[in-house]
């Protein structure tokens, strides 16, 4: 239908909508406003050490990932740049349906690597904020801006509690509602 009919359209059907169209993308703004002060992202990342897998410790998850038992992110990068991503888990239990989604990650910070742009539907890119990176890469944390999700990782399934319980006081300095706070259940046959 022709930009100019569904003006017509809207005009007609719903006067006072066209009164409000020019100020949608300002309601959008103000709707995405956060009081809490923006979170500082990992000094550097060298995308080739961070690639490869990461076993998800705790999260705050999105829909998809409430049930996740066993579940691991898992980074390629790309010759253009992007970032191939793997999520794999089973659902509901260790013996639970597999699941697997494919995001892309595009970094949108190339001096210091840590802020990216995760596409899991084009053209929208979902905040990916790495605010945590040790020295050795093995432990990681990803959040947001608006303190909706966040992920613990590490390089192993297990993590020691310590470093756990020093990731969740800090968590919790930074606004997030611990009460959602999830640890993902992960057993893996042991290697010989």
């Amino acid at each position: 239908m022709p930009e100019v009919a569904v003006r017509i359209l809207a005009t007609t059907l719903f006067p006072t909508m066209n009164n409000l169209l020019p100020l949608l993308p300002l309601l959008f703004l103000v709707g995405c406003a956060s009081p809490l002060p923006r979170l500082q992202t990992a000094e550097k990342v060298d995308l080739p050490r961070f690639m490869g897998p990461w076993y998800v410790i705790a999260h705050i998850p999105t829909f998809i990932e409430t049930e996740a038992y066993n579940a691991i992110e898992d980074y390629t990068l790309r010759p253009d740049g992007s970032i191939d991503t793997a999520f794999t888990f089973n659902k509901g239990a260790f013996d639970g349906p597999p699941k697997r989604y494919n995001p892309r990650g595009f970094v949108t910070d190339t001096v210091n690597n840590s802020t990216w742009g995760m596409r899991f539907i084009w053209p929208f890119k979902a905040e990916y904020l790495i605010t945590h990176l040790d020295s050795a890469y093995t432990q990681t944390v990803i959040g947001r801006n608006k303190r909706d999700y966040v992920w613990i990782m590490a390089r192993t399934p297990e993590m020691p509690e310590a470093d756990y319980a020093a990731f969740v006081a800090d968590l919790k300095a930074q606004g997030y509602d611990l009460s959602k706070l999830r640890k993902v259940p992960q057993r893996w046959p042991a290697k010989t």
